[in-house]
């Protein structure tokens, strides 16, 4: 397995685990503009090492999630800002340019130090 990118969660903003009720989790690189933090999983921005696309695994916590699609600016956006819109869906095609979209259940009990990555 190859680390493509690994970053640790630290902190939540007071609105984040409201989109968890919609299959969505939003993360943002620490630094970001206090109106968009509340609603994202914070977190030490780590390095992108390979590109995002379908059939990669997306891990948070002890959870494994096959990712099934890749929207146009996902990858870009995670690299330049950390942000990255996930959705636990399973659709094989990208609703929004800037979303991954995964398969399986909804994580629960996401906290501060919890490890995010793509691995191929």
């Amino acid at each position: 397995m190859t680390v493509i990118y690994q970053t640790t969660i630290t902190r939540i903003g007071q609105s984040a685990p409201d989109a968890l009720s919609d299959q969505m989790l939003i993360t943002f690189r620490e630094g970001a503009p206090a109106d968009i933090e509340e609603f994202c999983f914070i977190h030490c921005h780590g390095e992108l090492n390979g590109s995002l696309q379908a059939g990669i695994q997306f891990e948070l916590g002890q959870h494994q999630y096959p990712v099934t699609a890749v929207g146009s600016v996902a990858e870009q956006n995670l690299r330049e800002l950390g942000h990255i819109t996930l959705r636990f869906d399973g659709l094989s095609e990208a609703e929004f340019p800037g979303t991954v979209h995964v398969s399986g259940p909804v994580p629960d009990g996401i906290a501060p130090g919890c490890i995010l990555k793509f691995v191929a």
